[in-house]
């Protein structure tokens, strides 16, 4: 008695077929991970003429999913399922846990971007005033970088006016008026040019300040401009001391306006570079304007 198999007795000679295989886009199926052994083989099936009575789906007796599909994290970089990069191999899977420190960002980018070629060390505390005079002409670049958070409006303010009120000596026609004229039209006099230099070095800080910014800056303006009146003052107090004696006519009072003039442009420079975190060509930029007006206002009234 002839004997048959249901839904086979046509199929026998049928080469088998492999059922398509589904991989990511432009990938091939990627080698098992370090440390695994390689995915078992696949039971392959023949595949089912049209009209036949279709069997159950057989699924791979190891547990894993059918051949071109890699398991769930551990799929080629890029592709769905595929770990993120990280230090240790499936921490990022389900059933995986990072352990992070109280306060880390683990996604973080890290620190901002500064303008110049490294960030700016953290600032120190606060000078007092005379140390803060002292170290603008010993140790300029540390105290600038130490005060580049910090306002210093009392002593710029203060030495910015005595400044101004000496500076009407230091011209020869002013130092006439002012010694000519009565006690109660000399103290005007005397008090409204300390007020003007004051205005001055607001508004030339404040400049310097603006093109600092532009170029990349990241400084604050209460300290940038505080720190360029005292550093005008300062700067031209040598020759204001010898004008007053000597006269703006004196070869000795013109030397020292140009070597002052060319200390207060290291000084700016070395401010700029260190409250704004950029390198020296763009902050001698930056407090070009400065070095301008106070050589046409200050120094040629007297060279």
């Amino acid at each position: 008695m002839a004997g048959f198999r249901i839904g086979r007795g046509r199929d026998n000679n049928r080469t088998p077929q492999q059922p398509p295989q589904q991989q990511p886009y432009g990938q091939q199926q990627p080698p098992p991970p370090y440390g695994q052994q390689p995915y078992p083989p696949q039971q392959q099936w023949p595949s089912q003429a049209p009209g036949d009575q279709g069997e159950p789906e057989y699924f791979d007796p190891y547990g894993q999913q059918p051949q071109g599909r890699p398991p769930y994290g551990h799929g080629a970089p890029g592709s769905p399922g595929a770990p993120a990069p990280g230090p240790a191999y499936g921490n990022d899977n389900p059933g995986h846990t990072r352990a992070f420190s109280i306060g880390e960002d683990p996604y973080g980018q890290g620190a901002t971007y500064q303008a110049g070629s490294a960030a700016a060390a953290p600032s120190g505390p606060r000078l007092p005033w005379k140390e803060l005079l002292r170290g603008i002409v010993t140790r300029p670049g540390q105290t600038f970088l130490q005060m580049r958070d910090f306002a210093v409006w009392g002593p710029a303010l203060t030495v910015t006016f005595l400044y101004g009120m000496l500076a009407v000596f230091g011209f020869d026609k002013a130092r006439e008026d002012a010694i000519k004229a009565p006690l109660g039209s000399a103290i005007p006099i005397v008090l409204s040019t300390g007020a003007a230099f004051v205005i001055c070095g607001l508004i030339l800080g404040a400049v310097t300040h603006t093109l600092a910014r532009q170029m990349g800056g990241d400084g604050s303006w209460q300290p940038t401009v505080g720190l360029s009146m005292l550093v005008m003052s300062i700067t031209d107090a040598p020759r204001l001391l010898f004008a007053v004696f000597l006269g703006g006519d004196n070869m000795v009072v013109q030397v020292l306006g140009w070597a002052t003039w060319v200390a207060a442009g290291a000084l700016f420079t070395s401010l700029i570079s260190k409250s704004h975190d950029l390198p020296w060509p763009k902050a001698l930029g930056a407090s070009a304007i400065q070095l301008i007006a106070l050589l046409s206002i200050i120094k040629l009234g007297t060279l």
